[in-house]
């Protein structure tokens, strides 16, 4: 069966996810990729470096924003937003960021691992997990697909 997700079940698909895919468009040439994100209930929330696609949203803002969770091949969901990419500053960006990486940071490690019994060749350094630009896209419109078979 296939369906379109309420919108409940389209913000739990964004609540249970952490990676989702940015996409731009400069020139009629689009530009998609993979970002980390945190879902508040009103925006996405992300953090990037300078490059490629800072420069294209830079010029045009307004942005698309797509998740999902496949099962298989006959039981998947995916969320569209469409959406505006705002850069953040100040006490707007740090309480952003802490946002973020208070919901991906506990993802990143394995409930699993126990730190006395593997060996810890390096420390995890900041200028990995923390970028320079912290960004929300405020959200214009939200949809959500499904299919389900049993």
């Amino acid at each position: 069966m296939l369906g379109e997700l309420n919108t409940t079940q389209i913000d739990n698909l964004l609540l249970s996810q952490v990676i989702g895919r940015l996409a731009c468009c400069e020139d009629q040439q689009p530009y998609i990729i993979p970002v980390t994100y945190a879902y508040d209930g009103k925006h996405i929330i992300g953090q990037t470096s300078e490059g490629m696609k800072l420069d294209i949203i830079r010029k045009n803002p307004f942005v698309c924003f797509e998740v999902d969770q496949m099962l298989d091949m006959a039981n998947w969901q995916s969320v569209i937003i469409s959406g505006k990419f705002e850069e953040l500053e100040g006490k707007v960006a740090d309480q952003a960021r802490d946002y973020l990486l208070n919901r991906v940071m506990p993802l990143m490690t394995s409930a699993t691992i126990h730190p006395h019994e593997h060996e810890v060749k390096s420390k995890i350094k900041d200028s990995t997990r923390i970028k320079p630009v912290i960004y929300r896209i405020t959200i214009l419109k939200k949809t959500g697909r499904f299919e389900k078979r049993d």
